[in-house]
């Protein structure tokens, strides 16, 4: 009897380095802390509030995500345009805060600008004034 090829997991090739990418735009902003929460990856604005968490499946989750705090009417307007990567998230949704899908290939240049204003949303102004100027043009 032929064995088959073991199938890749996509929540461990794909996913882990989606997880990699999205470390490394958390823990490039100034003071960034990682901390596990309810056993995921957490991301802190120094010794601060969370500005991004991990969402690995997780209660049998259908993705790979993050989930980020937003300004008013981000939310809404971030669903509205894609459903598909973007979303509501369970338990901190109510409060505003958006999910971004990453293990379907997403615009990792979008997800570093929501992870940067989730962080500027959250972060003390000493560290927001870390960052580089917003260009409002965009």
């Amino acid at each position: 009897m032929a064995r088959s090829a073991p199938r890749k997991n996509k929540k461990t090739s794909r996913g882990k380095d989606a997880v990699a990418r999205l470390r490394a735009i958390c823990l490039a902003l100034p003071e960034a802390v990682e901390k596990t929460s309810h056993g995921e990856p957490t991301w802190f604005a120094g010794k601060g509030k969370v500005f991004a968490m991990l969402d690995d499946h997780h209660h049998g989750a259908p993705h790979l995500s993050v989930w980020l705090p937003a300004g008013l009417g981000a939310q809404e307007t971030l669903i509205a345009s894609d459903p598909e990567r973007y979303f509501r998230p369970p338990y901190v949704g109510a409060s505003g805060w958006v999910g971004v899908v990453l293990d379907t290939r997403p615009d990792w240049a979008v997800v570093a600008w929501l992870v940067e204003q989730a962080f500027r949303l959250v972060a003390h102004k000493r560290l927001v004034a870390l960052l580089p100027a917003r260009d409002e043009t965009q």
